[in-house]
């Protein structure tokens, strides 16, 4: 698209129009992840006490392929046109988030959520690519937070109506998108730009497929090492083959003349070192939040309601500090804001590990730590993404977002896969205790080093420049 163009695209389609419209999707897929961490207690008792190694696939299996499409997805919008593509994505998200609501078995509830996938990989890239293209270059990072913030208001809200929606019936938790996503469907057929796709090839297919194989056999052998044993055979050959498709992922990429990461994306100042951070913090951020879900309901015995209401003050955060984080970017830069971004959610959750005891104490044991996770993920989140997009030649918003989400997603499918393993089977109190305490230091481990990668961003402020 040519400068006049997207001039004059810009003039006729007011950005907050835009953005109202697209933060509804981004709304969406974010409140539908969270309200499912909230549901999986009740999900397993529903179908015959799955076990929670189990229904981790019905988080990871959605983290996974999510993941996998996101650059192909972007590629799609970049070349076709964001709008359709947008549009396109909602629609597949909303008829899976119905097919979810009559799953009747664990594979059923796995299955759908992967075309919920499907269809958040197509609309997430497209959302940001149609902002960007709609808002002038000098107030890009502003719109960015605002993107960002919308995901963290879907983290917030989406514990509390989980733990409403739950407390009639799980299936709630997705039928709740429907109406809403049908709306956001003919109302952006109307408002939303049409920008034009630039052409070019189509993106590379079975590098794509040999990403998710990657991922799924990565998780695969940490979900099932305490099981299966870490030296046995099964284990041992998932992390063979984790090798194999990653190999073949690469050269696909390298060959292709579309590929799921384009090696130029990599030369973007702090594109790569955002890379870093977002897959390390989001680890630490999926093992947080289903650690606490896993702690209320299964060893303080709280409701799903009482759960839900329990998590929110942290996410509640999240919009407030992300919008806030402009002006403090532009005092010291983007790379003192992610490090102290990820100091401070390490200290929320080293809060738990050293308060929280067996006999249920929010106040003294999970606030504290909560509002520090808060305020980290509000630090983080929003300014990893304002610094890796912000050298993107405008052709490329779509597609370098998607690669930013796509280890995102990566890092959350690893952290639910990693803290399943440290927790394992534990059996009595104690046991579960010292099991949560193993859960909770890893996850500071992975907080404290995506604070030190990120440390290294150069953006001593939002740029105000127009390329």
């Amino acid at each position: 698209m040519s400068a006049v163009v997207a001039q004059e695209e810009r003039r006729a389609v007011d950005s907050r129009v835009v953005l109202g419209i697209v933060a509804v999707a981004v709304l969406l897929s974010s409140l539908d992840l969270f309200i499912v961490n909230v549901a999986l207690p009740r999900i397993a008792e529903d179908f015959s006490g799955a076990r929670i190694s189990g229904l981790s696939w019905v988080l990871n299996a959605y983290s996974i392929v999510y993941a996998a499409l996101l650059v192909p997805a972007g590629r799609l919008g970049d070349r076709n046109g964001n709008k359709a593509t947008f549009l396109a994505g909602l629609g597949i998200f909303v008829l899976g988030s119905a097919l979810c609501a009559v799953a009747w078995n664990t594979g059923a509830l796995v299955s759908f959520r992967v075309a919920q996938a499907a269809g958040a990989a197509l609309l997430t890239p497209s959302s940001l690519g149609l902002l960007l293209a709609a808002t002038p270059a000098d107030k890009r990072a502003t719109a960015v937070r605002l993107w960002v913030a919308f995901g963290g208001l879907g983290a917030a809200l989406g514990p509390v109506i989980g733990g409403v929606l739950v407390e009639f019936d799980w299936r709630w938790v997705f039928l709740v998108n429907v109406p809403l996503g049908i709306i956001a469907i003919l109302v952006g057929i109307r408002l939303l730009p049409k920008p034009a796709g630039h052409g070019g090839a189509l993106p590379d297919g079975v590098g794509a497929l040999m990403l998710i194989a990657a991922v799924a056999s990565l998780i695969l052998a940490v979900v099932k090492g305490p099981d299966w044993g870490w030296g046995s055979a099964g284990v041992i050959g998932a992390f063979a083959a984790t090798v194999i498709f990653a190999i073949a992922f690469v050269v696909s990429s390298r060959r292709h003349h579309s590929p799921v990461v384009d090696p130029g994306l990599l030369r973007v100042p702090n594109f790569a070192l955002m890379l870093g951070n977002s897959l390390l913090f989001n680890v630490a951020f999926a093992g947080m939040l289903l650690s606490a879900v896993l702690w209320m309901q299964n060893v303080w015995g709280w409701s799903a309601l009482k759960t839900g209401l329990a998590i929110a003050p942290g996410p509640l955060l999240v919009p407030i500090v992300a919008v806030s984080a402009g002006k403090l970017i532009a005092r010291v830069g983007a790379g003192p804001v992610l490090a102290l971004g990820g100091l401070s959610f390490a200290g929320g959750i080293a809060w738990w590990a050293q308060a929280v005891t067996l006999h249920p104490n929010y106040a003294a044991g999970l606030l504290g730590g909560m509002l520090l996770t808060g305020i980290g993920v509000g630090l983080t989140m929003p300014t990893g993404v304002a610094a890796g997009t912000a050298g993107l030649p405008p052709q490329q918003f779509a597609t370098g977002s998607a690669v930013l989400s796509m280890a995102r997603q990566i890092g959350m499918a690893v952290g639910v896969a990693v803290l399943v393993a440290a927790l394992g089977s534990p059996a009595g109190p104690g046991a579960t205790l010292d099991a949560f305490h193993r859960g909770w230091y890893v996850i500071v481990a992975g907080a404290v080093a995506a604070g030190v990668l990120g440390l290294a961003a150069r953006l001593p402020k939002p740029t105000t420049h127009s390329r």
